[in-house]
């Protein structure tokens, strides 16, 4: 018995690092209730950029606020001079869903100065999202147009699953309709034993202030955050890795994956 249960450890290390150039910096899954860890790998107290994961505490704010309505409400347009690195799927009509699925940066951006500076900060530092700063970068004014993408606000993966275990205990100070929709738009998945997964991945590559805007993007930093629920249980996760070198696949939808690889291993354990 210990040698399988030492071989489906192993299994599940392995199914979190798919690419051997791809370093898992930290996993965590713990029980949302009670904050206990069932899994807790690496280094997970470090702050890094949230990059698209901040779309989850956004979404609470839009719906909280007000400007978001429902899964498909408000549709906004491209503007020309709105970011439109992300393709095709970036220039279309985006609602709350497609903002979430194609993770549309100025979308991000509509729901950030609707709320204005003030809301948004007041926001950010009642749920405690790590280390509160969205203030962007230094000299630029820009909080709120990149402050979650490389800049001024920075979150652990311990901190992430703090704020993913006040969401889904209810325990911020939001409405329930914010809370409600925001589980509707992020749902990932659905794996076998009646588990379904919110989550939402991130990418983002470490860089520098300098005028020319330079990233490092064989180092990019890959998120996977969420949670996972099957009526009567809940646990939180996050999963972080960083590239060691430029790849073809974001290193958000890598962490993705193998976040949802192994997590029918790790949560059938968890019932034993």
């Amino acid at each position: 018995m210990k040698t399988l249960r030492q071989f489906a450890a192993v299994a599940v290390l392995a199914a979190l690092a798919p690419l051997a150039c791809a370093r898992p910096l930290c996993t965590i899954v713990a029980d949302a209730a009670s904050g206990k860890p069932i899994r807790y790998e690496g280094q997970c107290g470090e702050r890094v950029t949230p990059a698209s994961t901040f779309k989850i505490a956004l979404a609470v704010m839009g719906y909280d606020a007000g400007f978001l309505k429902d899964q498909h409400a408000p549709v906004l347009s491209f503007r020309q001079g709105d970011p439109d690195w992300g393709g095709a799927d970036w220039l279309r009509p985006t609602d709350p869903s497609s903002w979430i699925q194609y993770s549309v940066v100025w979308y991000s951006q509509r729901i950030t100065h609707a709320l204005g500076a003030d809301a948004f900060q007041s926001y950010v530092r009642r749920f405690g999202y790590g280390n509160m700063d969205v203030s962007g970068d230094a000299g630029r004014d820009n909080g709120l147009d990149r402050s979650w993408i490389i800049s001024s606000l920075k979150i652990s993966p311990e901190e992430q699953v703090g704020f993913l275990r006040r969401l889904v205990n209810r325990q911020l100070p939001v409405s329930a309709h914010a809370l409600d929709m925001t589980a509707r738009i992020t749902e990932a998945a659905r794996l076998p034993g009646g588990w379904v997964v919110h989550g939402k991945m991130g990418t983002g590559a470490p860089g520098t202030s300098s005028p020319d805007g330079t990233w490092d993007q064989a180092h990019a930093y890959g998120w996977f955050v969420g949670w996972a629920t099957n009526g009567t249980k809940t646990y939180v996760f996050a999963h972080l890795l960083q590239d060691e070198q430029i790849e073809e696949r974001s290193a958000g939808r890598r962490a993705r994956d193998a976040v949802l690889g192994a997590l029918p291993a790790i949560l059938a354990r968890a019932d034993d």
